[in-house]
């Protein structure tokens, strides 16, 4: 048995933890498609079929990490966000570089819950989770755009949506750890600013308003 399965293993009544632990880990090593359940058991050190206890399959152990990256993305945006004060603009801005240091940090879990063919809809938790993480960015948003004269407001879903894409890609493109990560003259968060700052004065909510 290896020390992983000693100390996480599931003669410690940790089985559970031990399989996310290592999916995490295996993810991480060669992406969202390159563990097994079995490669999973082993380096937790538990017998083949002992993860069958908690999960059904492979989807079932990649659906709980994604699930708990989403719990742990929500909870890295609802910090940056605050309460949104004292100024909206720069806790929402402070909210995208949260975005950005998630997908560095946590690339693991960021693959688990994006780079995946998994329906959300398949995995009730799976899916409240995700909408958990969404709605700190759509309530942020709405808070955001409320700023505004109420006949000038844009539709809060739409720009939180454009917002949400533009973390997105920049996070996926450029602050991945691995070789697909491309180069830039620059550093993300500062691509990111300079496109939030387009994007909001666009809509009348430059910095500093």
């Amino acid at each position: 048995m290896s020390r992983f399965g000693e100390k996480r293993g599931y003669h410690h009544g940790n089985l559970r933890e031990a399989l996310v632990e290592a999916a995490v880990q295996l993810i991480a090593q060669h992406g969202p498609a390159g563990f097994t359940v079995a490669e999973a058991a082993r380096l937790a050190g538990v017998s083949p079929g002992a993860p069958y206890r908690h999960f059904r399959d492979a989807e079932a152990l990649l659906a709980e990490v994604a699930l708990r990256g989403f719990e742990r993305f929500a909870e890295a945006l609802s910090r940056a966000w605050g309460t949104g004060g004292p100024d909206p603009v720069r806790a929402f801005e402070a909210m995208g570089r949260a975005y950005l240091d998630f997908a560095r940090r946590e690339p693991a879990y960021y693959a688990a819950m994006f780079e995946t063919r998994i329906l959300p809809e398949a995995h009730p938790g799976l899916a409240l989770a995700s909408d958990r993480a969404f709605g700190v960015l759509r309530d942020a948003t709405e808070r955001l755009i409320a700023r505004l004269p109420e006949g000038q407001r844009p539709p809060g879903l739409m720009v939180a949506l454009h917002v949400w894409s533009m973390c997105h890609g920049i996070a996926s493109l450029f602050c991945r750890p691995d070789q697909a990560r491309r180069k830039l003259p620059m550093a993300p968060e500062e691509l990111l600013e300079a496109g939030l700052l387009i994007y909001l004065q666009s809509l009348g909510l430059g910095g500093g308003r």
